[in-house]
């Protein structure tokens, strides 16, 4: 018999699916999840009637939540094996394989208390701070979410996190266990506004099509920030870690900080440079014009 010490959790990860133990196991079921667990079952999904348009679900909005001491955040074992969570400051950043849990455990408490939402942007972790706050990536098409973290879990071998079906929808995951990356969000880039900006600022102006005005330039803009510190983190960033952007300016106007790279002399050049950039370092952008001013700002 297994009894999972405080918070009570999943006891393993099988395939894309996943078991969970609720107070005291049977020896015999234990036996089966150290063996590896069974398959998601066939019933396990979206349910009869999901809601429409999940794959345009918004990405989690991080915000700075209290992290209490005790609870979900005290060490806690599973199957023999310690974990310590983690201080409510703390950095991560890992890649390993990511799964996703469905209807059989909706509406059932996560580790937070909280009743499972699998059409919400939440996700489970071993030892983030509950709640917090992770962008997870596929790095097979390149699609990025940003979850809740409000679960423990996954306990299988080189498993990192436990996406609910609506973020596993949006990353294409659904099929089952993958590759991705995933960094946690921290309290103190939530309160720079470092990478949680929508791409493009309410007051921006639509990208548009066809042909750039009059003395315009194509720019690709990359990201939008609420302060400079977190936009020039990603500028140094892009500048060091991509080789064939003409340059990187920061561009500030109305409250918000905007990292753009070019210029680029027509529009379907800039396209062709942001399939480049999402395709071979994971970034994503938008072709917006303005004024072809000094690439570096």
């Amino acid at each position: 018999m297994v009894a999972l010490q405080d918070p009570p959790d999943r006891s393993c990860e099988p395939g894309p699916g996943r078991a969970r133990a609720a107070g005291l196991c049977a020896a015999a079921a234990v036996a089966v999840l150290l063996a590896g667990c069974a398959s998601r079952p066939a019933t396990d999904g979206p349910g009869a009637r999901p809601p429409p348009g999940l794959e345009r679900t918004p990405d989690a909005e991080p915000r700075i939540e209290p992290v209490r001491a005790g609870g979900p955040n005290k060490p806690y074992e599973v199957l023999g094996q310690r974990y310590v969570p983690l201080p409510a400051d703390a950095p991560v950043s890992e890649t390993g394989l990511a799964s996703w849990y469905g209807r059989k455990f909706h509406g059932q408490p996560t580790s937070s208390g909280e009743p499972y939402d699998m059409y919400a942007m939440t996700a489970a972790h071993k030892t983030m701070p509950i709640p917090s706050y992770a962008r997870v990536r596929n790095p097979a098409n390149g699609r990025e979410v940003i979850v809740r973290i409000n679960d423990r879990g996954p306990f299988a071998q080189g498993r990192v996190i436990d996406l609910s079906y609506t973020a596993a929808l949006r990353l294409g995951l659904l099929n089952g266990v993958a590759p991705v990356e995933v960094r946690r969000i921290t309290p103190a880039e939530i309160r720079a506004g470092v990478r949680t900006a929508p791409l493009l600022p309410p007051d921006d102006p639509p990208p548009g099509e066809g042909p750039l005005a009059d003395g315009a330039a194509a720019w690709l803009q990359v990201a939008a920030f609420r302060t400079r510190e977190a936009a020039a983190g990603l500028q140094q960033r892009l500048l060091l870690e991509t080789a064939d952007l003409p340059g990187v300016a920061l561009v500030e106007s109305d409250g918000w900080v905007r990292v753009q790279a070019g210029p680029y002399p027509t529009r379907a050049e800039a396209l062709q440079a942001s399939d480049r950039l999402q395709r071979q370092y994971g970034f994503a952008a938008v072709v917006v014009q303005r004024g072809s001013a000094s690439p570096a700002q």
